[in-house]
């Protein structure tokens, strides 16, 4: 197998660990920031044992080297976990995937405001397409049963947060941050252990919450791992699946039907995304020639 066909079926792998995570989050009968603490606990556990496994206790040396900014990306990815949860609570997986998927575009921002990168035509008119996207989604939520503002807020959070998270990344690419990423998990955990008993329902569900963080932690690695092999773009296509399937199998196991806004604005960013992905990777190509 060659190093892209690895690449690419590892990533594709991180992509369906992934996807049953706002499942999880529906199935587990538990107050929200238990399933919170659960997450973070066991998954930033089982990231850790993977990296002693694979890369030794000198893998951790990162957190003496990473400087404020590497701390600030921990806090970021800690502070996922808990607003995940409340989004997947309080509002459809719809539209906490579909305003996910607008990450890339955070990011671009960022990277422009930040780094000093070039934003270019093609990504401004992608811009304005998710931003016209994630209204239609808002003004869905109006109107939809299970939907909410509160939750959409969560989700608009939790993608600002993880498009920092990537500039950061981006601003230390001489540095592996992969160890950083379970002491965010952890520290969230041990924040979220003060503020309630995690051991209430934890008899009834903890089937549910160890498969819960074995997924988070298994597509943590993959999504780690895979990108190293295959391009940005491919990489960017492929996460893309995400935000499709997750509703659908919610839909298929819950019944949860998304609404028809929703279904609408997620068309749209999904759709700018994809254009916009698809043109970068083929002029990308055309360059290796």
């Amino acid at each position: 197998m060659s190093d892209y066909q690895k690449g690419l079926l590892i990533t594709v792998c991180g992509v369906f660990l992934v996807t049953p995570d706002s499942l999880f989050v529906r199935l587990i009968e538990a107050p929200p920031m238990a399933i919170a603490f659960w997450r973070s606990a066991v998954s930033g556990i089982l990231i850790v044992c993977f990296l002693l496994l694979f890369e030794g206790r000198s893998s951790f040396r990162v957190l003496f080297q990473m400087g404020i900014m590497g701390w600030v990306y921990c806090f970021l990815i800690g502070s996922t976990s808990p607003a995940f949860v409340l989004a997947v609570e309080n509002t459809s997986v719809a539209n906490v995937v579909f305003i996910f998927a607008a990450i890339p575009v955070f990011a671009a921002i960022y990277s422009h405001l930040f780094l000093g990168e070039h934003l270019s035509t093609q990504l401004a008119i992608t811009m304005i397409a998710v931003a016209f996207g994630l209204s239609v989604i808002a003004y869905g939520s109006s109107e939809n049963e299970i939907a909410h503002w509160s939750g959409d807020l969560f989700a608009l959070y939790i993608a600002l947060a993880y498009a920092g998270a990537l500039t950061i990344l981006r601003g230390l690419k001489d540095i592996s941050m992969v160890p950083a990423i379970p002491i965010g998990y952890l520290g969230s955990a041990v924040l979220l252990g003060m503020t309630v008993d995690p051991m209430k329902g934890f008899a009834e569900n903890f089937g549910l919450y160890l498969a819960h963080g074995a997924c988070i932690a298994a597509a943590t690695a993959c999504l780690t791992i895979g990108p190293r092999y295959i391009s940005s773009p491919e990489v960017s296509l492929l996460i893309l699946l995400e935000s499709v399937l997750a509703p659908i199998l919610v839909w298929a196991v819950l019944s949860e039907h998304p609404g028809q806004w929703a279904i609408l604005g997620g068309i749209i960013v999904i759709g700018a995304l994809l254009v916009s992905n698809v043109y970068v990777y083929l002029k990308s190509a055309r360059l290796k020639r």
